[in-house]
């Protein structure tokens, strides 16, 4: 038998938990679950919520049109067997206070680039889906009609691939509202 087809029958590399549960102890991740993609359902609705509603709509690389047709983000995402999807909570004075909610943001984009950095550092492929629309630049270079300025950093969001967030808090039993005046931002880490 060649190496090539020896590859192939090799079974799809596991996490390490107990390894990654170590690495996550260090940030403020306020649940996680692994996932199989395959269980990730994608809805045409979260895209027209987007289209109808979202003032980033074809405004940005991390948003619909520019990640590609919902089936192109539905076979990017089930291309990667597994995600890591977690949440991490910030909290405002003022919950009805938009600036200061978007305020928040930051620290779990740095979260989540992190949890991106240490898939890597372990061997795998990732590809990271976040919360909102990437605002690492004042204007972004998709409406001047040039690439992503910062691929390696901007991050579609979850919505943007027809993830529905509720569906996969609901199933995985994770909490989804926290009252008061906390917030609970999502992302997912997909790996292979």
């Amino acid at each position: 038998m060649n190496e090539c087809t020896n590859k192939s029958k090799r079974k799809k590399k596991t996490m390490n938990t107990e390894k990654f549960e170590e690495f996550i102890s260090q940030y403020p991740i306020f649940e996680y679950r692994i996932l199989d993609t395959k269980d990730i359902t994608i809805q045409e609705r979260v895209r027209t919520i987007c289209q109808e509603e979202c003032e980033r709509y074809d405004s940005t690389w991390a948003c619909p049109p520019a990640v590609g047709t919902l089936q192109e983000c539905e076979k990017k995402i089930k291309s990667y067997p597994q995600a890591v999807f977690f949440s991490s909570v910030a909290e405002v004075s003022d919950i009805m206070n938009m600036e200061e909610m978007l305020s928040t943001r930051r620290a779990h984009e740095d979260l989540t680039t992190e949890v991106g950095k240490y898939l890597n550092k372990e061997g795998y492929e990732t590809y990271i889906l976040s919360t909102e629309s990437c605002d690492i630049c004042e204007k972004c270079a998709y409406k001047e009609g040039k690439p992503c300025r910062y691929p390696d950093r901007m991050h579609p969001c979850l919505e943007s691939h027809g993830v529905v967030v509720n569906e996969i808090v609901e199933r995985e039993s994770m909490e989804y509202n926290l009252g008061g005046n906390t917030i609970l931002w999502f992302s997912m880490v997909l790996f292979r």
